[in-house]
């Protein structure tokens, strides 16, 4: 029996084309008025708790892989070497104390509103990537590249830092690919829920949403190691 076809790559809902860049904007003005002064006292905590630049910028993959450097509150220790392939959970021992607390309630992400006003980035999408990552992708894991990285993400709400790339990017492609204004919203609520009741609460595996109607992984979909290669199926037998 044939397969019913999959729907375009990327949602062609008017949201999708261009009502979610007015909305971003709009909203984005609207949030950095309202959480300045949150986002002041963040800043002097983390100046004053630690040595080391306020901000941490680096190099990440925007859509269609463009390079730009996303603003984060810094959350880890000055002077620390970043590895690309390394899953970095809550308790990882490079974050200061401080830093973990504005992860758990995901106050560090907050600067990321000016990279939403200037247009790298929008509220809601899939999250920003290092290069390596973005370069190692196929063509099935670069359709989360089709559009503006977000803030926060379907990822993101149902996931966390332990969950393999893989079934980040599974999450991430059903975004890109039903993407509407009613699925944003969802998100955008749905971040003041894992914000109140934590990640370890509020994650699932994504064989058991109903996202999955939107994208099924390639019959070779492997994992990304901590060798930093996309693995296949078959390699993993050979091991």
């Amino acid at each position: 029996m044939n397969e019913p076809p999959m729907p375009p790559k990327v949602s062609g809902t008017f949201w999708a084309g261009g009502g979610k860049r007015a909305f971003d904007l709009l909203a984005g003005v609207v949030l950095l008025v309202l959480l300045s002064p949150l986002m002041l006292l963040a800043a002097a905590v983390v100046k004053l708790t630690s040595r080391g630049p306020v901000f941490f910028r680096q190099d990440r993959g925007g859509k269609d892989g463009a390079i730009f450097r996303p603003f984060k509150f810094r959350t880890m220790r000055a002077g620390r070497t970043p590895d690309p392939k390394e899953l970095v959970p809550l308790e990882h021992a490079d974050i200061t104390p401080v830093g973990r607390l504005l992860r758990r309630v995901k106050i560090d992400e907050l600067p990321q509103l000016f990279n939403v006003l200037s247009g790298d980035m929008s509220l809601v999408g899939p999250r920003p990537t290092l290069p390596d990552q973005v370069a190692a992708y196929d063509d099935f894991r670069r359709q989360r590249l089709l559009v503006r990285p977000g803030v926060t993400g379907l990822a993101q709400v149902y996931s966390s830092a332990e969950v393999s790339w893989d079934e980040r990017i599974l999450y991430d492609i059903a975004y890109v690919r039903g993407c509407s204004m009613w699925l944003d919203l969802v998100i955008l609520l749905r971040t003041i829920v894992v914000v109140v009741a934590g990640e370890a609460r509020t994650q699932k595996p994504f064989s058991e949403t109903h996202y999955t109607r939107y994208v099924a992984p390639p019959p070779d979909f492997g994992s990304f190691t901590a060798r930093g290669i996309w693995e296949r199926p078959e390699d993993e037998k050979r091991r």
